[in-house]
């Protein structure tokens, strides 16, 4: 009989969509209240003791039944019991209600023990009141537990789940398992509760049973329960990054998070299960997320025309969406990628439609066209932000980084002081330090001429002129064409992931976390810095593949194998943020500091710079790469073509360095 009445609520579309969503707060309030109305009737029904002696009609039944209803309703909107989605309902739903009765009973008996003392006999019957307040608490509670029970039925049937255990042993964790076990056609299906403490006993909490945390004992836990997936809190991925996700991984079991109760969608628009994802590697940065003060930034860039070089690229995109969140009254996105700048106008129109945007076309190599656009929008502060980056395109490519990177950056920094840009912010790479490719060092040559220049001005002028201010990270966490979307991309084609060395590090940084340092670090700078940040520790590319691999619930090695290539030319193990020479010196955000650098004769970069521009004219990628060894004589090249022009440098031929 009871499969029989399961099958027909399973075939009733009503009963399925009635199941399936919410209950109207409304509704849920009328029945509560229905409740009040029937303790009250059956309370006095079966024990009236009017107190109309005194009090005439307002003594009788009935007057007290519309006294206790109005209570009742009063308080039910201050303590808001309807609020809570039944189906989800647990602990806390319970702790409202029994607030309410308590309350409520608390309210009368003060009424009833102000008219004794006014009258000489209470209003209300003190026992009335007491049974009031447990007929209605009974039928409350009642109702709801019978709701979540054909719930948990209705969802029961015939469906099958994937099994999972929540970590966790807060209400959070608790209410979630309960959401996920009374979820109309869920997917998941929590088997055991999973506690953070180690120190805690085994119990059973709403049914699941509950362990201790502990590396030892999770391969039998998830084997005794037939169970392959982990579900936690978005509020302990600090607790995860600590190195507890690895202790999961290597029995591979998959990793889901999911977002706090009080996030989920009270209105029948989201399922319970919309709230569970996969984690992302991005999750496991073995740091914590870095928050940069956009309070003094916002006060600076408020009402302000800003303009942003290589604005559809990664870096660019994110610094244009915070700079507009930042309220600036226009922002002008630079770049020559026409098909993502259009993408990227579709965004700002939808997210910041108040923001005045202007979308300039053009290569920051064009000196005419980039004169055009800081003439017809005169920024106040530009980030600079365009830059070919990629290293082996770049060393079998010099003249186009000499071009883009290097000349590009002086056409804009010689019109940012025409113009009388106030700041100028270069967004410079940690493979500027010591570098070991064309990529590198094109970045590093950038720096050195913005830096001069800006003390060459300060010399020659003491009137205030544009600040240059230069900042230098590692990579970025999903950045176009960074190992990340790369290696997501290997594993979803079935494999092999193709890393270069087994042995290579890199340091990274998510793009907002990357981004709202450097508006910070624009925003503090006062002119010839060169800022670095605090990436954390570095990573072992490889044990990024294989956590990559292992959180799509794969086994490296043997789903998905792992093939290394060879370093590519220019390409080193490891990236640095600061050469030999430099020391750093801090500011008042701990996660960025001031590189020490040497500052270079601005007359002398000229005369390199010209000659640079000649040979560039020519074409002859040897000398290229010779004369950038000149202006950079840390430049060795490693594992490329270039290593044997080395040699041919004289050190008596490197550019000189001036005191500040």
């Amino acid at each position: 009989m009871r499969r029989k009445i399961l099958d027909l609520l399973h075939d009733s579309p009503l009963i399925t969509r009635f199941l399936s969503t919410p209950s109207p707060w409304w509704l849920v309030l009328m029945a509560d209240l229905i409740f009040v109305a029937l303790s009250c009737l059956a309370t006095f029904t079966f024990n009236p003791e009017p107190q109309d002696r005194f009090l005439g009609w307002w003594g009788s039944a009935l007057a007290q039944s519309i006294v206790v209803f109005t209570v009742y309703a009063v308080l039910m909107m201050v303590t808001r019991t309807f609020r809570y989605i039944v189906r989800l309902s647990v602990v806390e739903d319970m702790y409202r209600v029994v607030a309410l009765t308590v309350s409520a009973s608390a309210v009368l008996a003060v009424t009833s023990m102000v008219t004794a003392f006014a009258f000489g006999a209470p209003y209300f019957n003190l026992w009335n009141i007491f049974v009031i307040g447990l007929l209605s608490f009974s039928l409350m509670m009642f109702s709801r537990l019978g709701i979540k029970y054909i719930y948990r039925q209705f969802t029961a049937n015939g469906i099958q789940r994937r099994r999972v255990i929540v970590l966790g042993s807060t209400v959070d964790s608790f209410a979630f398992a309960s959401a996920l076990l009374n979820e109309p056609a869920g997917i998941y299906k929590p088997v055991a509760l999973l506690s953070l403490s180690s120190d805690s006993l085994p119990a059973t909490i709403n049914g699941l049973p509950l362990f201790p945390y502990s590396p030892d004992t999770i391969k039998e836990i998830f084997d005794t329960y037939k169970c392959d997936t982990l579900m936690f809190p978005s509020a302990q991925l600090k607790f995860m990054r600590s190195g507890v996700a690895d202790v999961f991984l290597k029995h591979h079991i998959r990793l889901l998070v999911f977002n706090q109760i009080k996030e989920f969608d009270d209105k029948g628009g989201k399922s319970v299960s919309s709230s569970v994802r996969d984690i992302h590697i991005e999750d496991l940065l073995c740091r914590d997320v870095i928050q940069a003060d956009t309070t003094e930034v916002e006060q600076v860039l408020r009402g302000q025309v800003v303009m942003i070089t290589g604005a559809a690229g990664s870096i660019g995109s994110e610094i244009v969406n915070q700079v507009a969140a930042l309220r600036a009254s226009e922002v002008v996105l630079v770049d020559q990628a026409e098909t993502p700048m259009h993408e990227l106008q579709l965004a700002m129109e939808a997210n910041h439609p108040e923001i005045k945007m202007h979308l300039f076309v053009g290569d920051v190599a064009n000196p005419a066209r980039m004169e055009q656009a800081f003439m017809r929008y005169r920024p106040r502060y530009v980030f600079h932000a365009a830059a070919y980056k990629h290293v082996p395109m770049m060393e079998r490519n010099p003249s186009e980084a000499i071009l883009t990177n290097v000349f590009g950056t002086k056409n804009l920094a010689d019109l940012a002081v025409k113009y009388k840009v106030e700041k100028f912010v270069m967004i410079s790479t940690d493979k500027a330090v010591n570098p070991t490719n064309v990529m590198g060092a094109s970045k590093r040559i950038a720096e050195i001429y913005v830096q001069s220049y800006f003390y060459h001005l300060r010399h020659i002028s003491d009137n205030g002129s544009t600040r240059f201010i230069t900042t230098r990270f590692g990579n970025v966490l999903g950045s176009n064409g960074s190992v990340i979307p790369l290696f997501r991309r290997q594993i979803e084609q079935g494999g092999p992931v193709t890393l270069t060395h087994r042995d290579i590090i890199r340091y990274f940084m998510t793009i907002p976390e990357a981004c709202s340092l450097v508006l910070q670090a624009g925003t503090m700078g006062q002119g010839g810095e060169i800022f670095i940040f605090d990436m954390g520790q570095p990573v072992k590319i490889y044990d990024l593949a294989t956590r990559m691999i292992s959180l799509s619930g794969l086994r490296p090695g043997e789903d998905i194998e792992i093939i290394e290539t060879g370093l590519r030319p220019g390409e080193k193990l490891y990236e640095e943020l600061l050469n030999d020479k430099e020391l750093t010196m801090t500011t008042r955000n701990n996660k960025i500091m001031i590189a020490k650098v040497r500052v270079y004769d601005y007359d002398e970069v000229q005369r390199h710079l010209e000659t640079l521009r000649e040979l560039t004219t020519e074409g002859e990628y040897h000398d290229i790469v010779a004369e950038m060894k000149r202006m950079v004589p840390e430049y060795k090249s490693q594992n490329s073509v270039w290593a044997s022009i080395d040699k041919e440098i004289s050190k008596t031929e490197v550019i000189n360095e001036i005191p500040r």
